[in-house]
């Protein structure tokens, strides 16, 4: 029935849950009223409306955890344990949703087939099932009617959006930009062809590397003839999520031999390499390696599950990443800040960015990883610092970026907890000289050269003509210089006040040289009243001078 709702009936509902926790706000702006600017509910209350709220705003919450260069830490934390808690759907609703997709009934497709969900979230189910060869598969079916309830809360939450565009609140979150990508990311979950596809990239992109053992590393096949936008059907892997496998929180506690405690380490090794290439090399992630998505198999190796959300890097993104880090690593403010602005933009483009600033507040937050061993150093936390500080100077950095923390994190998280000696510095160091090997030959050394050998070809062509028309400008006396200097609005402003303040001086002066050449000559009740008049406006423009200038802070 709750696919049924109306837009206005589901606004209603919506604003009744936002009142129920005392964010009113939003009920005087959504009936024209006028209020306060508002500000975030805390991060518990946030989590219960958007649990309140349904399936869909309990999806945005978790895709809201995966932006740390929006929210503080303590909103990131928070969401990113959002559940949904939705029950599964019955099995005879199911059961018909499969036939539909399938096209045939399900004899003709699975020996068995699972009547109990193995687990279930807002968006789908999961079915265990064996095929008529014998083999196992996971049967992926999105819920019955999920798409009509998207289409209406993202109209809804729209709607919302666009209210709020005109306050302080939407522009410092950019609340319409949100809503459009909270749009495409949950219209994207459910295609699952566009997991199916994920799924199969980051399998190939794994199956060569010179950093691991591409063999030990497992990504589920997919079954692309039984699958389709609704329903995915994917190898079955057998194994254990690594929180619950034989080195998971039980054994961190316990007595591990020293084969053992190799065996863990090499399985930790091989899973962060894994990840540090996709971040690294093929700017193709796994955006949500949180410890359920992360198996370790009967056999040993390493399962890889659910491509539903993944983020894409650009190589100049990972070549500033990898500076990033080393800045960082290196305690090092100033080439944070340059990266910084190297990658982001300003939020309000009509605040100036203070670069002194962003460097000072750089180095204070550095300054806690100085005495810090680089084996307790947490980097995922770092730059979910960084990008915290980023932002509170008036700097947005693509969305990408804050899905790469928000990975960066879960795996760290994820290691540490499996495997309580793990850190990515070490991990990462080894593959250091690959990674500048990469970025100063690029993943194809000769299609690197021929690139620059044809750049240098062009330059050389160009070079006589450009010298040419300069020296042609010069002598013409045509040549016009085009300065953009930072802040120079700024600098114009300052010296307009200044000159504003001299005159303002110059005529109280003057005034006060009249009034006193007035009093000096001969006396008659008109040129003494006027002597006054002059006196006291000198006096008090006098004062308002003063006053100005201690207000401005700028008296010494």
């Amino acid at each position: 029935m709750s696919a049924l709702i109306t837009p206005i009936a589901r606004q209603r509902d919506i604003i009744e849950v936002l009142i129920r926790y005392g964010w009113d706000y939003m009920r005087q702006l959504l009936t024209l009223g006028k209020g306060d600017e508002p500000e975030i509910p805390a991060p518990e209350i946030l989590c219960k409306i958007l649990r309140d709220l349904g399936p869909v705003y309990v999806k945005l919450g978790q895709l809201l955890s995966t932006r740390p260069d929006l929210l503080p830490p303590s909103y990131i934390e928070a969401l990113s344990n959002l559940q949904s808690n939705v029950p599964p759907v019955p099995w005879v609703q199911i059961e018909a949703e499969l036939r539909q997709q399938l096209g045939m009934p399900l004899d003709d497709v699975f020996a068995e087939i699972s009547e109990t969900a193995i687990a279930a979230g807002s968006i789908a189910q999961i079915h265990r099932a064996t095929l008529k060869n014998g083999e196992s598969v996971a049967v992926k079916i999105q819920r019955p009617g999920i798409d009509t309830i998207v289409s209406r809360d993202i109209s809804v939450f729209k709607q919302i959006a666009m209210l709020l565009e005109t306050t302080n609140f939407g522009k410092r979150y950019s609340i319409v930009a949100l809503a459009d990508e909270f749009s495409t990311s949950l219209q994207k979950e459910l295609n699952f062809n566009q997991e199916a596809t994920y799924t199969d990239d980051l399998r190939r992109n794994l199956a060569s590397s010179r950093w691991f053992d591409t063999q030990k590393i497992v990504i589920p096949k997919v079954y692309h003839e039984l699958s389709g936008k609704k329903i995915l059907v994917l190898e079955w892997l057998e194994g254990k999520p690594i929180l619950q496998s034989k080195f998971g929180k039980e054994s961190v506690n316990s007595k591990l031999t020293p084969e053992e405690k190799d065996e863990r380490q090499a399985f930790t090794t091989l899973l962060f390499r894994a990840f540090l290439q996709q971040y690294l090399i093929d700017g193709f992630f796994h955006a949500d390696p949180h410890p359920g998505n992360l198996f370790y198999l009967e056999d040993g190796r390493a399962g890889i599950l659910d491509c539903g959300m993944m983020g894409v890097l650009d190589s100049r993104t990972q070549y500033l990443m990898v500076e990033l880090i080393l800045a960082i690593i290196d305690a090092d403010p100033e080439r944070c800040a340059q990266v910084t602005l190297q990658l982001a933009k300003p939020m309000d483009v009509t605040q100036p960015i203070n670069v002194i600033r962003l460097q000072t507040d750089y180095d204070r937050l550095l300054r806690r990883y100085l005495n810090v061993n680089l084996s307790n150093l947490n980097v995922g936390e770092a730059f979910g610092a960084i990008l915290q500080a980023a932002r509170m100077n008036n700097l947005k950095l693509p969305s990408n970026i804050g899905l790469l923390t928000k990975s960066l994190a879960n795996l760290e998280g994820a290691g540490r907890e499996f495997d309580p000696t793990v850190n990515i510095v070490e991990e990462i160091t080894p593959l250091m000289s690959d990674l500048f090997r990469q970025q100063l030959m690029g993943k194809d050394p000769t299609r690197s050269f021929l690139r620059t050998a044809l750049e240098f070809k062009e330059l050389s062509l160009e070079s006589p003509r450009q010298i040419g028309f300069l020296l042609n400008r010069l002598s013409s006396e045509t040549l016009r210089l085009n300065l953009s200097i930072q802040d120079f609005n700024a600098l114009r402003r300052t010296l307009d006040d200044a000159a504003n303040r001299r005159s303002f001086s110059t005529v109280v002066g003057s005034l006060i040289i009249g009034a006193a050449i007035l009093s000096t000559g001969q006396q008659t009740p008109q040129v003494h009243l006027i002597g006054n008049i002059f006196f006291g406006a000198a006096s008090l423009l006098g004062l308002w001078l003063i006053f100005t200038i201690l207000r401005s802070g700028r008296f010494k």
